[in-house]
């Protein structure tokens, strides 16, 4: 399965806004919190799962996130390309990151807040990888 970002949308009335994303399906998210970068320029990188499927939507801002899937856990290739994702507040869109994917992650402007969902509860499974930021050759 491949990374996709499943569109949301917004509707202006007399009475505000409404945004929405009638395509995504929360029966599987367990848990959720909310990532917010101190400074632009900082990246959280690099960080995934093998098991574990995550979504992410902004709630406020914007953000950069790349994703590279991993080939070998212990010891993944260094040139592994990774995919770059904009996703924003201007709509309700969820970027939803299967399984096997590290991500990297950039707040584009200052208070970017990023809604994390996934489905597993903390501590359930003992999935969790990290790479040092400078670890994949561009």
């Amino acid at each position: 399965m491949n990374p996709i970002i499943i569109k949301g949308d917004s509707h202006i009335d007399s009475r505000g806004v409404l945004f929405y994303n009638n395509d995504f399906d929360a029966s599987a998210i367990k848990r959720i919190y909310v990532v917010e970068n101190q400074k632009i320029d900082f990246i959280r990188a690099w960080q995934g799962h093998k098991i574990e499927q995550r979504w992410f939507s902004p709630i406020i801002g914007s953000f950069n996130i790349q994703l590279i899937k991993i080939d070998d856990w212990q010891k993944p290739f260094k040139n592994l390309k990774p995919t770059t994702y904009f996703v924003t507040a201007e709509k309700l869109d969820v970027l939803h990151v299967p399984s096997g994917y590290v991500s990297s992650i950039q707040s584009l402007k200052e208070g970017s807040k990023l809604l994390v969902m996934s489905d597993y509860f903390l501590g359930e499974i003992n999935d969790e990888y990290r790479y040092p930021l400078d670890y994949f050759i561009e």
